[in-house]
């Protein structure tokens, strides 16, 4: 019997698996848009989901428990102030994953898992911003 066999194991450990998510949904905020394989992609949907449904909330508690699972404080103020009121009125299916092909190296089947309606200007902003600023800096 399979009683209670509910998600992938991913061929890691529970505390990695945890951390795992951690930083792909703190990823997936900052850059709207990840590429990852696609039983990992998959798994990352309904966690993501039910992240921009604590967003909508917007409470206290909420906003704690977001904290608790992503564990970066930039990324859960960009889900509850942007995300938040960006997907107000829509009903669930806030991400879509995309079949991307195989991987080279492994021939793992790829995915791009991206936020519906994102923004495409923020897919690999905080790179170009530090980009600038050392620009900047090498400049002076």
């Amino acid at each position: 019997m399979r009683h209670g066999l509910a998600h992938r194991k991913l061929n890691r450990t529970s505390s990695h698996r945890k951390a795992m998510f951690a930083n792909m949904a703190a990823s997936l905020i900052t850059h709207e848009q990840i590429v990852t394989t696609l039983p990992k992609a998959k798994e990352m949907k309904p966690i993501m989901d039910k992240l921009v449904s604590l967003a909508k909330k917007g409470d206290l508690a909420s906003r704690r428990r977001a904290i608790a699972q992503i564990r970066d404080k930039a990324a859960v103020k960009k889900l509850f102030e942007v995300m938040g009121e960006r997907y107000s009125e829509r009903h669930g299916g806030y991400t879509r994953v995309l079949k991307a092909g195989f991987r080279y190296g492994d021939n793992a089947p790829m995915a791009v898992i991206e936020l519906v309606d994102r923004d495409p200007e923020a897919r690999g902003a905080p790179d170009r911003a530090r980009l600038q600023a050392l620009e900047a800096e090498d400049a002076t």
